[in-house]
Parts: C-alpha cells; sequence; structure tokens
C-alpha cells in the first residue's frame, strides 16, 4: 500500500540511500545501453538490476534498478544528464525514485 511505500522511501533517504527506476524506450539502434550507462559511470550511479528486451517492430525497451546514493550530482542533475542523452538518442528516458515508482505502479 502506499503508505508502506511512502514510509520505506523515507527510511531509505534517513539511511542515506538513493534508490530509483530508470526505464528507456525507442526505436532500436546500436549505442542505447551504452550511451545511458555512460551517463550513470560519470556520475558514480550503480546498476544493481537490469532487463532489456528488444519488442516487435524493432522497439527497444530497457528497466534498471539504480542507486544514486554515491552520485556526486542532484537527482535532477542526473535526470538533466539523462534527457540530454536521450534527445540525442532519439529514446525516451524517465528516471524515478522507487518509492514514487512503487506507489504509481499500484495506483
Amino acid at each position: 500500500n502506499r503508505s508502506s511505500d511512502l514510509r520505506s522511501m523515507v527510511h531509505s533517504i534517513i539511511r542515506g540511500e538513493m534508490k530509483a527506476i530508470l526505464t528507456v524506450v525507442g526505436r532500436d539502434k546500436v549505442g542505447i545501453i551504452a550511451g545511458v550507462t555512460e551517463i550513470l559511470a560519470k556520475y558514480s550511479v550503480n546498476i544493481l538490476d537490469i532487463n532489456q528486451t528488444i519488442m516487435q517492430d524493432s522497439i527497444f525497451t530497457m528497466i534498471m534498478v539504480a542507486d544514486l546514493t554515491k552520485s556526486p550530482i542532484s537527482f535532477e542533475d542526473i535526470q538533466n544528464h539523462l534527457d540530454e542523452k536521450a534527445e540525442e538518442m532519439g529514446v525516451t528516458i524517465k528516471l524515478q525514485h522507487e518509492g514514487v515508482f512503487n506507489a504509481m505502479s499500484e495506483i
């Protein structure tokens, strides 16, 4: 339920953890994973889990669970860098706090 997700998110913040869900969708092409992971590595974001699929009509989809705890820049700055990369590659990249993602998936 939402209240337990919110409590979980608050406890994670208190412990200094910052986990996020990153999704990528777009037409498949060479270099999508490399482009995204290059940004994450540059800002010390650790990928905890990754799943990638090519769907019908060459639609690329990827979802990651990432730990932003050790990043020297803010969540918003990481999103801005990912937005720039998304525009360059012609894909959509979304970054959401894990607790927000969990709460939204229950609606």
